[in-house]
């Protein structure tokens, strides 16, 4: 395999005149919660140069690194206003030179923002596959690839204005939240379009629009009572970054030299039992090959990603992120980075991306786990991703006929292990991603059976979250024709589809029936406290007929999903105890009352929500 050695720069010139290529932060804040602030300053050789700053502003470190190109300044902001102050750079032999460094206004209320909770319903989108606003951003002279949409994994041209028309569409469904995959610049010469090979973190491609499009993208959601979730990657960078061409440390990345790959072995991370090569392959190797592992452990890069965060929150005015691949980075400093975060806006929320198959494992790395209390870790994660409960969607309504592993079981089983997380209110929960089948693929297409994960999914305990696509019965199949598939052009998103789905009269008859059921069910749970955090009373399945409640001090709601094909009768008497004295409801989706007297009839592979009168 090709090894991959980066060299950093050692010798230079002390008559050659700097130059400030970059600045990073590029800008601040007054009035933060952390007051210390470590700004880059990148240019030829500017190590060189003595640096000083405005007197009001106290210098509290400089930091020259092996690579002459970077120096890192660490200011104290506690006490400066917003404004603009002064860094100078001198040197003798040399014409000085200065730098302007601008601290802004917090919007009113920042360091309170409301981050999504289980009150919010999350749609996930891939913005290059759901509409094209704007087709003269399809490509740009400053990024390798270009449009390309009869490429299954090329550029297709989506981008932020698309979003922006479609909000209307994401409104009237009935989503509160809208997560995107990263919007960074990916400089890739192929593939680009998942943008999780970033080539710079302080802009949003331009292929997908400018910074000030995504601050208005947000501050449209916000109009509209939406929140706004960015996908952010702590774990690596792309081979194409600027700052993985020219190092400030040789250890800003994980070397071996150059590249290995990761083993993948998450449950190295608290495995007692483990070597530490193999630890070492899984936490330093790199995800792929054209993804550079980012060394947590140096505090320089784990301060960069923390303020990189920070900022983008502040800046766009964020309410979440989902973070890309937590569960490999270093262990301690995801936790310090993710903690960080959480003490300047304490009311906010992040989701991990844990892809692990045993609950246990996947509580451990969610904030106050009582797994990770045994090894006394605490990530400090909010919300960790329900990966065993997607398994379990991902085949469950395919088994007709039940047995003591097959079939609602494997739900229950689910839910039985909440004891193990801190907060099983704070998992996503979810029947497919960007990364998996598509759940009508695994279906084949069948509306009855989406309907019942859809009401698994919607009326759950957790966060739940959609695919986008998945309400109009879009299909993919990852493993003959790759993640391209899964990630299809939304119909109606491009000028010419035969199809818009994006509108009740543009979609087909199948679509809709995907489309109005999903809807319906939505906007019941956008207003249903107890489908948010109400608790959950579970029955163990009967004829592949599973039966839990939702409730709270006010309400109950009662949900059926006949999983058997065949038609079943309920014995009420059996599910007293969630009733409380119940003998009536309505049918949230056809609107219908039923009797809760004596028996219920459901239809074979059905699902009934029933509100409890």
């Amino acid at each position: 395999m090709k090894q991959l050695v980066f060299l950093i720069p050692v010798f230079f010139s002390l008559s050659t005149f700097a130059q400030i290529d970059r600045v990073e932060p590029p800008f601040w804040w007054s009035d933060m919660h952390e007051s210390s602030l470590q700004i880059m300053f990148y240019g030829k050789d500017i190590a060189l140069y003595e640096v000083s700053a405005s007197k009001e502003v106290v210098v509290e470190n400089v930091l020259r690194t092996e690579n002459s190109n970077y120096v890192f300044i660490t200011i104290q902001t506690k006490d400066l206003s917003a404004g603009s102050y002064t860094f100078n750079f001198s040197k003798k032999g040399s014409k000085g030179f200065t730098k302007a460094y601008d601290l802004k206004e917090r919007r009113a209320g920042s360091a309170f923002r409301k981050g999504f909770d289980a009150s919010d319903a999350m749609y996930l989108i891939m913005p290059d596959r759901f509409a094209n606003g704007n087709p003269d951003n399809d490509s740009s002279e400053k990024m390798v690839e270009k449009a390309d949409r009869t490429n299954l994994g090329g550029r297709h041209g989506g981008d932020l204005q698309g979003v922006i028309n479609n909000l209307d569409y994401l409104e009237d469904l009935g989503i509160t939240t809208l997560w995107s995959t990263p919007l960074l610049e990916d400089n890739d010469k192929a593939y680009s379009y998942h943008t999780y090979a970033q080539s710079d973190v302080y802009n949003i491609d331009p292929r997908y629009g400018s910074n000030e499009d995504y601050k208005r993208l947000a501050a449209e959601m916000h109009s509209r009572d939406m929140k706004l979730v960015m996908d952010y990657v702590t774990n690596h960078w792309g081979a194409e970054h600027w700052m993985i061409k020219d190092l400030p440390t040789y250890d800003w990345i994980h070397q071996f030299p150059g590249y290995a790959n990761s083993n993948y072995r998450m449950t190295t991370q608290y495995d007692p039992n483990r070597s530490q090569r193999d630890w070492k392959y899984c936490v330093e190797g790199w995800f792929v090959s054209t993804m550079p592992d980012l060394n947590q452990s140096n505090p320089l890069v784990l301060n960069y990603l923390t303020q990189n965060a920070i900022w983008w929150i502040e800046y766009a005015d964020l309410d979440g992120y989902r973070v890309d691949t937590y569960s490999y980075n270093d262990k301690e400093g995801i936790a310090k980075w993710t903690k960080s975060i959480m003490d300047e806006y304490p009311n906010f929320n992040i989701v991990g991306e844990v892809w692990m198959h045993d609950q246990s494992q996947i509580s451990y790395w969610q904030k106050d786990s009582p797994i990770g209390a045994i090894q006394s870790y605490n990530s400090n994660l909010p919300s960790v991703m329900d990966f065993t409960l997607h398994d379990a969607i991902t085949s469950i309504f395919n088994e007709d006929n039940a047995s003591w592993d097959k079939g609602m079981v494997k739900a229950y089983e689910n839910f039985v292990n909440d004891f193990l997380y801190a907060d099983i209110d704070n998992l996503l929960v979810f029947a497919g991603n960007h990364d998996t089948d598509r759940i009508n693929h695994i279906y084949n297409g069948d509306v009855e059976k989406y309907k019942m994960a859809m009401t698994l999914v919607l009326t759950t305990r957790g966060i739940p979250q959609l695919y986008y696509g998945d309400e109009i019965g879009m299909q993919g199949n990852k493993a003959e024709k790759g993640d391209g598939d899964i990630r299809r052009d939304f119909p109606g998103g491009w000028k010419g589809d035969e199809n818009n789905a994006f509108t009740e009269a543009g979609r087909t008859q199948d679509q809709e029936a995907y489309h109005s059921f999903t809807k319906k069910l939505l906007n019941y749970r956008k207003d249903k406290e107890v489908l948010h955090f109400g608790k959950l009373l579970q029955f163990l399945p009967e004829n592949n007929v599973y039966v839990y409640f939702r409730y709270n001090e006010n309400e109950r709601v009662m949900v059926v999903i006949n999983n058997n094909p065949e038609a079943q009768e309920l014995e009420l008497s059996r599910f007293s105890e969630g009733l409380d004295g119940s003998t009536s409801g309505k049918d949230i989706i056809t609107g219908e009352q039923v009797n809760l007297n004596n028996s219920l009839n459901i239809k074979g592979k059905s699902s009934l929500i029933v509100e409890l009168k």
